[in-house]
Protein backbone atom coordinates (compact mmCIF):
# COMPACT_ATOMS: atom_id res chain seq x y z
CA UNK A 1 0.00 0.00 0.00
CA UNK A 2 1.53 3.47 -0.55
CA UNK A 3 0.99 7.02 0.72
CA UNK A 4 0.90 10.56 -0.96
CA UNK A 5 1.70 13.87 0.36
CA UNK A 6 -0.39 16.58 -1.08
CA UNK A 7 -0.21 20.28 -0.59
CA UNK A 8 -3.16 22.73 -1.74
CA UNK A 9 -2.59 26.08 -2.40
CA UNK A 10 -5.27 28.53 -1.50
CA UNK A 11 -5.11 31.71 -3.45
CA UNK A 12 -6.92 34.87 -5.04
CA UNK A 13 -6.13 35.02 -8.29
CA UNK A 14 -6.99 38.23 -10.77
CA UNK A 15 -6.38 39.77 -14.24
CA UNK A 16 -2.18 40.23 -14.05
CA UNK A 17 -0.95 36.84 -14.73
CA UNK A 18 2.67 37.67 -13.47
CA UNK A 19 1.27 38.90 -10.37
CA UNK A 20 -0.90 35.21 -10.03
CA UNK A 21 2.68 33.46 -10.93
CA UNK A 22 4.42 35.14 -8.23
CA UNK A 23 2.21 34.31 -5.41
CA UNK A 24 1.84 30.93 -6.52
CA UNK A 25 5.38 30.37 -6.08
CA UNK A 26 5.75 32.48 -2.65
CA UNK A 27 3.24 29.78 -1.81
CA UNK A 28 4.91 26.95 -3.27
CA UNK A 29 8.13 27.37 -1.79
CA UNK A 30 5.81 28.13 1.48
CA UNK A 31 4.44 24.49 1.26
CA UNK A 32 7.77 22.70 0.66
CA UNK A 33 7.83 22.07 4.55
CA UNK A 34 5.26 19.64 4.04
CA UNK A 35 7.87 17.65 1.66
CA UNK A 36 5.05 17.21 -0.78
CA UNK A 37 5.31 14.94 -3.42
CA UNK A 38 1.72 16.41 -4.90
CA UNK A 39 1.10 19.99 -5.08
CA UNK A 40 -2.20 21.24 -6.51
CA UNK A 41 -3.32 24.84 -7.60
CA UNK A 42 -6.75 26.08 -8.27
CA UNK A 43 -8.94 26.90 -11.27
CA UNK A 44 -7.88 29.81 -13.02
CA UNK A 45 -4.62 29.87 -11.19
CA UNK A 46 -2.70 32.08 -13.49
CA UNK A 47 -5.55 34.15 -14.76
CA UNK A 48 -8.69 35.17 -13.49
CA UNK A 49 -10.54 36.83 -15.96
CA UNK A 50 -12.64 34.94 -18.73
CA UNK A 51 -11.93 37.97 -21.72
CA UNK A 52 -8.32 37.27 -21.57
CA UNK A 53 -8.31 33.98 -21.94
CA UNK A 54 -7.59 33.25 -25.48
CA UNK A 55 -4.85 36.03 -25.55
CA UNK A 56 -2.81 34.24 -22.68
CA UNK A 57 -3.18 30.36 -24.24
CA UNK A 58 -1.61 31.70 -27.77
CA UNK A 59 0.56 34.20 -26.16
CA UNK A 60 4.25 33.85 -25.17
CA UNK A 61 3.21 34.16 -21.22
CA UNK A 62 1.59 30.65 -21.19
CA UNK A 63 5.55 29.02 -22.01
CA UNK A 64 7.11 31.24 -19.25
CA UNK A 65 4.35 30.07 -16.81
CA UNK A 66 4.68 26.32 -17.80
CA UNK A 67 8.59 26.91 -17.87
CA UNK A 68 8.26 28.18 -14.42
CA UNK A 69 6.21 25.38 -12.92
CA UNK A 70 8.84 22.55 -14.77
CA UNK A 71 11.54 23.98 -13.64
CA UNK A 72 10.12 23.79 -9.40
CA UNK A 73 8.39 20.77 -9.95
CA UNK A 74 12.30 19.40 -11.62
CA UNK A 75 13.83 21.17 -8.71
CA UNK A 76 11.84 20.04 -5.73
CA UNK A 77 10.88 16.84 -6.87
CA UNK A 78 7.22 17.20 -6.44
CA UNK A 79 4.27 16.98 -9.19
CA UNK A 80 2.40 19.91 -10.04
CA UNK A 81 -1.31 19.97 -10.71
CA UNK A 82 -1.75 22.55 -12.59
CA UNK A 83 -6.02 23.72 -11.87
CA UNK A 84 -6.77 24.86 -14.96
CA UNK A 85 -5.40 26.69 -17.65
CA UNK A 86 -6.75 28.22 -20.90
CA UNK A 87 -5.46 26.16 -24.12
CA UNK A 88 -5.77 27.27 -27.16
CA UNK A 89 -5.50 23.80 -29.26
CA UNK A 90 -7.35 20.60 -28.34
CA UNK A 91 -5.21 17.39 -27.10
CA UNK A 92 -5.29 16.28 -30.83
CA UNK A 93 -3.22 19.39 -31.63
CA UNK A 94 -6.16 20.86 -33.71
CA UNK A 95 -7.21 24.42 -33.07
CA UNK A 96 -10.50 25.41 -30.40
CA UNK A 97 -12.21 27.67 -32.49
CA UNK A 98 -14.56 30.95 -32.33
CA UNK A 99 -11.97 32.33 -30.48
CA UNK A 100 -13.05 29.78 -27.56
CA UNK A 101 -9.79 27.76 -25.18
CA UNK A 102 -10.60 24.54 -23.65
CA UNK A 103 -9.99 24.78 -20.02
CA UNK A 104 -7.14 22.16 -19.01
CA UNK A 105 -5.79 20.87 -16.04
CA UNK A 106 -2.35 19.87 -16.51
CA UNK A 107 -0.23 17.74 -14.35
CA UNK A 108 3.46 18.02 -14.76
CA UNK A 109 5.80 15.18 -13.34
CA UNK A 110 8.65 15.41 -10.77
CA UNK A 111 10.78 15.28 -14.15
CA UNK A 112 9.46 18.44 -15.32
CA UNK A 113 6.95 16.69 -17.97
CA UNK A 114 3.38 17.50 -18.94
CA UNK A 115 2.42 13.46 -17.86
CA UNK A 116 -1.71 13.99 -18.01
CA UNK A 117 -4.37 16.74 -19.08
CA UNK A 118 -7.97 16.99 -18.16
CA UNK A 119 -10.39 19.49 -20.51
CA UNK A 120 -13.22 20.33 -18.18
CA UNK A 121 -16.39 18.61 -19.85
CA UNK A 122 -18.96 20.29 -17.33
CA UNK A 123 -19.96 23.94 -17.93
CA UNK A 124 -20.90 26.35 -15.47
CA UNK A 125 -24.11 28.13 -17.31
CA UNK A 126 -26.04 29.20 -14.75
CA UNK A 127 -27.74 31.94 -12.51
CA UNK A 128 -26.71 32.99 -9.11
CA UNK A 129 -28.35 35.50 -6.58
CA UNK A 130 -24.53 37.03 -6.26
CA UNK A 131 -23.25 40.14 -7.59
CA UNK A 132 -22.63 38.76 -10.83
CA UNK A 133 -25.75 37.24 -11.22
CA UNK A 134 -25.04 34.68 -14.67
CA UNK A 135 -22.20 32.84 -15.25
CA UNK A 136 -21.81 31.37 -19.14
CA UNK A 137 -18.29 29.43 -19.36
CA UNK A 138 -18.88 28.20 -22.85
CA UNK A 139 -18.96 31.44 -24.06
CA UNK A 140 -15.28 31.29 -23.68
CA UNK A 141 -14.78 27.59 -22.96
CA UNK A 142 -15.05 24.55 -25.24
CA UNK A 143 -15.89 21.22 -23.30
CA UNK A 144 -13.64 18.89 -23.24
CA UNK A 145 -13.81 15.33 -24.72
CA UNK A 146 -16.04 13.01 -22.44
CA UNK A 147 -13.05 10.97 -21.45
CA UNK A 148 -12.21 10.71 -17.47
CA UNK A 149 -8.44 10.94 -16.67
CA UNK A 150 -6.08 8.99 -14.15
CA UNK A 151 -2.68 9.49 -13.36
CA UNK A 152 -0.01 6.94 -10.86
CA UNK A 153 1.58 8.44 -8.84
CA UNK A 154 4.01 6.80 -6.39
CA UNK A 155 1.29 3.73 -6.21
CA UNK A 156 -1.68 6.26 -5.19
CA UNK A 157 -3.85 6.55 -8.29
CA UNK A 158 -4.82 10.47 -8.84
CA UNK A 159 -8.31 11.28 -10.56
CA UNK A 160 -8.86 14.50 -12.40
CA UNK A 161 -11.80 16.72 -12.61
CA UNK A 162 -12.64 20.80 -12.46
CA UNK A 163 -15.01 22.64 -10.05
CA UNK A 164 -18.44 21.87 -11.95
CA UNK A 165 -17.89 18.44 -12.45
CA UNK A 166 -18.63 17.95 -8.95
CA UNK A 167 -22.32 18.18 -8.97
CA UNK A 168 -22.29 14.96 -11.33
CA UNK A 169 -21.49 12.30 -9.33
CA UNK A 170 -21.42 9.66 -12.03
CA UNK A 171 -18.70 11.21 -13.37
CA UNK A 172 -16.83 10.35 -10.17
CA UNK A 173 -17.77 6.73 -10.68
CA UNK A 174 -16.35 7.20 -13.95
CA UNK A 175 -12.88 7.76 -12.31
CA UNK A 176 -13.57 4.89 -9.42
CA UNK A 177 -13.94 2.52 -12.46
CA UNK A 178 -10.78 3.59 -13.38
CA UNK A 179 -8.63 3.27 -10.30
CA UNK A 180 -8.44 6.22 -8.46
CA UNK A 181 -7.84 6.29 -4.93
CA UNK A 182 -8.21 10.35 -4.83
CA UNK A 183 -9.89 12.72 -6.91
CA UNK A 184 -8.73 16.11 -6.64
CA UNK A 185 -11.34 19.29 -7.21
CA UNK A 186 -9.75 22.37 -8.33
CA UNK A 187 -12.14 25.10 -8.50
CA UNK A 188 -13.34 28.60 -8.64
CA UNK A 189 -16.41 27.58 -6.92
CA UNK A 190 -18.54 31.11 -6.33
CA UNK A 191 -19.37 32.14 -2.68
CA UNK A 192 -22.92 32.02 -2.80
CA UNK A 193 -23.18 28.41 -3.93
CA UNK A 194 -20.10 27.56 -1.64
CA UNK A 195 -21.44 28.39 1.28
CA UNK A 196 -24.51 25.82 0.41
CA UNK A 197 -22.93 23.20 -1.63
CA UNK A 198 -19.16 23.07 -1.92
CA UNK A 199 -18.47 20.99 1.69
CA UNK A 200 -21.66 18.23 0.95
CA UNK A 201 -20.88 17.52 -2.31
CA UNK A 202 -17.36 16.65 -1.65
CA UNK A 203 -18.40 14.73 1.25
CA UNK A 204 -20.66 12.91 -0.30
CA UNK A 205 -18.19 11.94 -3.44
CA UNK A 206 -15.90 11.07 -0.86
CA UNK A 207 -18.54 8.79 0.93
CA UNK A 208 -20.41 7.09 -2.00
CA UNK A 209 -16.95 6.23 -3.68
CA UNK A 210 -14.83 5.15 -0.44
CA UNK A 211 -12.09 7.78 -1.82
CA UNK A 212 -10.09 10.66 -1.03
CA UNK A 213 -11.35 14.08 -2.37
CA UNK A 214 -9.83 17.32 -2.09
CA UNK A 215 -11.36 20.78 -3.15
CA UNK A 216 -8.77 23.22 -3.84
CA UNK A 217 -10.37 26.60 -4.39
CA UNK A 218 -10.16 30.00 -5.01
CA UNK A 219 -10.90 32.68 -2.66
CA UNK A 220 -12.40 35.85 -1.60
CA UNK A 221 -12.97 38.98 -4.40
CA UNK A 222 -11.42 38.95 -7.72
CA UNK A 223 -13.03 42.32 -8.83
CA UNK A 224 -15.93 44.14 -8.14
CA UNK A 225 -18.75 41.36 -8.79
CA UNK A 226 -17.13 38.00 -8.54
CA UNK A 227 -16.01 36.38 -5.06
CA UNK A 228 -15.07 32.73 -4.70
CA UNK A 229 -15.27 30.83 -1.53
CA UNK A 230 -12.19 29.43 -0.41
CA UNK A 231 -12.57 26.63 2.08
CA UNK A 232 -9.99 24.12 0.68
CA UNK A 233 -10.54 21.10 1.84
CA UNK A 234 -9.44 17.10 2.30
CA UNK A 235 -11.82 14.45 2.85
CA UNK A 236 -11.02 10.54 3.80
CA UNK A 237 -12.86 7.42 2.49
CA UNK A 238 -14.61 7.54 5.39
CA UNK A 239 -16.45 11.38 4.81
CA UNK A 240 -13.79 12.73 7.50
CA UNK A 241 -12.85 16.33 6.88
CA UNK A 242 -8.84 16.03 7.24
CA UNK A 243 -8.47 19.50 7.19
CA UNK A 244 -9.64 22.75 5.87
CA UNK A 245 -8.68 26.25 5.16
CA UNK A 246 -10.53 29.53 5.90
CA UNK A 247 -12.92 31.51 2.97
CA UNK A 248 -10.98 34.71 2.49
CA UNK A 249 -7.25 33.88 2.73
CA UNK A 250 -4.40 32.75 0.86
CA UNK A 251 -3.00 29.75 1.98
CA UNK A 252 -1.25 26.35 2.40
CA UNK A 253 -3.27 22.97 2.94
CA UNK A 254 -1.72 19.09 3.78
CA UNK A 255 -2.88 16.07 3.85
CA UNK A 256 -1.93 12.72 3.62
CA UNK A 257 -3.62 9.99 1.12
CA UNK A 258 -3.36 6.52 2.81
CA UNK A 259 -4.17 3.76 0.43
CA UNK A 260 -3.91 1.62 3.12
CA UNK A 261 -6.85 3.23 5.33
CA UNK A 262 -8.96 3.36 2.29
CA UNK A 263 -8.79 -0.40 1.81
CA UNK A 264 -9.61 -1.09 5.41
CA UNK A 265 -13.09 1.10 4.54
CA UNK A 266 -13.64 -0.74 1.58
CA UNK A 267 -13.14 -4.06 3.05
CA UNK A 268 -14.91 -3.40 5.80
CA UNK A 269 -18.11 -1.60 3.96
CA UNK A 270 -17.27 -3.01 0.10
CA UNK A 271 -20.32 -0.74 -0.96
CA UNK A 272 -18.75 -1.69 -4.82
CA UNK A 273 -19.51 -5.31 -4.61
CA UNK A 274 -23.16 -4.83 -3.39
CA UNK A 275 -24.40 -2.33 -6.08
CA UNK A 276 -27.24 -3.75 -8.06
CA UNK A 277 -27.98 -0.60 -10.83
CA UNK A 278 -26.07 0.36 -13.72
CA UNK A 279 -23.11 -1.86 -12.47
Amino acid sequence: MSKLSVVSIQLTSGADWQSNLDTVLVLMNAALEHSPRLILLPENVFLFDAKQMRSLAEGEPTQRILTAMSEFARQHQTFILIGSHPMAQRPDGSLVADGRVRQSSLLISDQGELVARYDKIHLFDVQVADKAAQYQESRFIEPGELSPVVYMIDGVCLGLSICYDLRFPEFYRQLMALGADVVVVPSAFTHRTGQAHWHALLQARSIENQCYMIGVNQAGWHNETRQTYGNSVAYSPWGEQLACLDDQQAGVLHCDVDTDYRQQIKTAMPCAEHRRIFH
